[in-house]
């Protein structure tokens, strides 16, 4: 039984494995236009056989020379309606700050390890949306570890003791009961505690009078108990990551003008052009008849691993550029009457699927180009995920031009609840019902699930008097 219990681990290692060079190309991947240009900047300065080439000394480069441009059409700096995007605000994210809490820990390596990758997978609002069991696949699969999902489980306990409070959980109940245990203790705290954990769809419908009888307390204590709740953050992320500013903290990664017959795209990077350095370039294709002058090991071992290390990077940057350009350009092309018209009732169905039957590209390699990424247009910066969506409801059978995608739905809704009466707000029943006769066939649960998306209450929470 341990025999078999060792093949299994083995060959589970065997088929997870990343090489040093794969692994560096998905990192890139992950990477935000910032984040890379941080990444170029460092490598430039660590490995001594990578330098930029200037244009006059790139003219003059030998045809074998390697080199990486910006794969962009044009500068990123020409003039346009995009010469005002604004820099990043310095103010930490809440992912500098949850890291630097972690570095003040006295944690072992693995969990040290699980936590910051944790603290990777956790959205703006401090929401780990990743099912915490398939993290450690995850992992495996994006950085080359492998950890037990003991470590994985340790790792969360860790970023879940954080502040703000709240961040690490994996539900709205589960962030508030977070804040509540670190309330001092109370009776007002320990019902709070009962009505999330043991009764938060009653809560969540604000029917009290189920919570004084399950729960068998008074009206006044499930009163203070609610009023409580209600001082907490429901977002403890957000708090951090959109504190108040003038400053949009968003750079784009991709810049895309429409201001032309033929979208033109750009990547939005400050990257020179790279290549191996003459030196170390002629170094080692003239290795062999210098091997008797370079007696010491370590002076060949210095040269090659640098050599190596630059060459590596440059081809790992190169797809990372192709890679990209490749996803965006097929976005474009799939969403094209949208990006000719800003109208968002032009987005089509579109999903990862389709882009990696257009590109070629792996479905792994999509989802990272455009995971955290943001495309910069004439009419505002969207996140590259805003033109993903499936067809909604049942209309998913028509013809192409009539589907609906869940942004047609959130346009609709959004619109619905902006027009409606505040002081008689709609219900998702009566919001169905109106799209419903706007030729919009989806049910009420689909209107639900968008409404809550979209951050918008239900009816009894908009009322205003």
């Amino acid at each position: 039984m341990e025999k078999s219990r060792q093949n299994i681990a083995i060959e589970q290692r065997l088929t997870q494995r990343l090489t040093q060079q794969q692994l560096r190309f998905v990192k890139m991947l992950e990477m935000t236009a910032p984040e890379l240009d941080e990444e170029v900047e460092r490598e430039m300065e660590a490995n001594p056989a990578l330098e930029a080439v200037d244009a006059e000394s790139y003219r003059d480069s030998e045809p074998s020379a390697l080199r990486i441009t910006p794969y962009a059409q044009r500068s990123s700096s020409h003039d346009s309606d995009f010469s005002e995007i604004p820099m990043a605000d310095t103010a930490p994210s809440l992912y500098d700050s949850l890291i630097s809490q972690l570095g003040q820990l006295h944690l072992e390596p693995d969990v040290l390890t699980a936590a910051r990758f944790i603290v990777g997978n956790l959205d703006a609002n401090g929401r780990l949306q990743r099912d915490p069991a398939f993290l450690v696949n995850d992992l495996a699969f994006s950085e080359g570890i492998d950890l037990p999902q003991k470590v994985m489980d340790e790792g969360l306990a860790v970023v879940r003791t954080l502040e703000p409070h709240g961040v690490g959980a994996v539900s709205l109940a589960d962030c508030l009961s977070i804040q509540l245990e670190y309330l001092p203790p109370s009776q007002e705290r320990d019902d709070a505690l009962r009505i999330l954990n043991e009764q938060y769809e009653a809560f969540s419908m604000l029917h009290t009078h189920l919570l004084v009888s399950r729960l068998r307390i008074s009206q006044e204590r499930v009163n203070a108990a609610i009023d409580l709740i209600r001082t907490l953050d429901p977002k403890p992320g957000a708090s951090i990551d959109s504190a108040p500013t003038s400053t949009n903290t968003i750079i784009p990664d991709v810049i895309i003008d429409t201001s032309g017959p033929e979208p033109v795209i750009t990547l939005n990077n400050r990257i020179p052009e790279l290549r191996i350095s003459e030196t170390f370039s002629q170094a080692e294709t003239d290795m062999k008849k210098r091997m008797e002058k370079l007696k010491d090991n370590a002076d060949r071992e210095f040269i090659l691993n640098r050599y190596n290390d630059a060459r590596d990077f440059i081809r790992s940057l190169q797809l990372r550029q192709q890679a990209m350009m490749s996803v965006v350009t097929a976005i474009v092309k799939l969403q094209r009457e949208y990006f000719d018209t800003e109208d968002i009732y032009r987005l089509r169905p579109m999903m990862i699927k389709d882009i990696e039957r257009l590109t070629g590209q792996d479905a792994s390699v999509i989802s990272r180009c455009t995971a955290n990424k943001h495309v910069a247009l004439p009419w505002g910066i969207l996140p590259l995920r805003f033109f993903f969506s499936d067809t909604v409801g049942d209309n998913a059978g028509e013809e192409e031009g009539d589907a609906l995608t869940n942004r047609k739905i959130e346009a609709e809704i959004r619109r619905v609840v902006d027009a409606e009466d505040k002081k008689h707000p709609l219900s998702d029943e009566k919001i169905t019902q109106l799209l419903t006769d706007d030729g919009l066939n989806i049910s009420r649960r689909t209107v639900a699930k968008y409404r809550d998306r979209l951050g918008i209450p239900p009816a009894r929470l908009r009322k205003q008097i």
